[in-house]
C-alpha cells in the first residue's frame, strides 16, 4: 500500500534542535512492517515522487527508485532527473529502516554528504480495499 512519509531533518551541529524547514515528502509503498515494499514499488513506481524542501533553496521534485546493487543487493535512491545520471540521492539502508513515525534514515544528497532525518508523518496515500473508493 502506498504511503505518504514526511521526513524532517533531525538535530545536527547546525540545527541542535533540527529543523522541519529541511527534508522531504515521499509517496512510497510500504509492507505491514513499515518497510519499503520493492514488489509493490514495481507495480506502482509512477506514484513514487519524491519532493525535497531545502530552507531558501527552491523544492526539488523526484521519483523514488530501486537499483540492484548496493549493500544488501539493492539500493533505493530519489532521482530528480531521469535522463541524466549523477543526480541522485541515496538513502542509507533503507531497505532496512522501518518508516514509522519517531525513527530515522539517513539520506546522501548529491555531493555524498550524509544527513539524518526524523520520520514525522505516515499516512495512507491510497483508501483501503474495506473503504473502496472516495469521490
Amino acid at each position: 500500500m502506498l504511503y505518504h512519509i514526511t521526513l524532517h531533518l533531525a538535530r545536527n551541529k547546525q540545527f541542535p534542535e533540527g529543523s522541519p524547514s529541511y527534508g522531504y515528502e515521499l509517496t512510497a509503498p510500504l509492507d505491514a512492517d513499515g518497510h519499503l515494499d520493492q514488489e509493490e514499488w514495481a507495480r506502482k513506481r509512477s506514484l513514487c515522487r519524491v519532493r525535497r524542501f531545502w530552507g531558501n533553496e527552491g523544492e526539488r521534485q523526484g521519483v523514488l527508485i530501486h537499483r540492484p546493487g548496493g549493500s544488501g543487493g539493492a539500493t533505493w535512491m530519489i532521482d530528480y532527473n531521469q535522463g541524466r545520471f549523477g543526480d541522485e540521492e541515496a538513502g542509507y539502508h533503507l531497505n532496512q529502516h522501518r518508516f514509522v513515525e519517531g525513527e530515522y534514515v539517513t539520506i546522501q544528497d548529491e555531493d555524498e554528504k550524509p544527513y539524518t532525518f526524523e520520520i514525522v508523518s505516515v499516512r495512507h496515500a491510497e483508501p483501503s480495499p474495506a473503504e473502496g473508493r472516495r469521490i
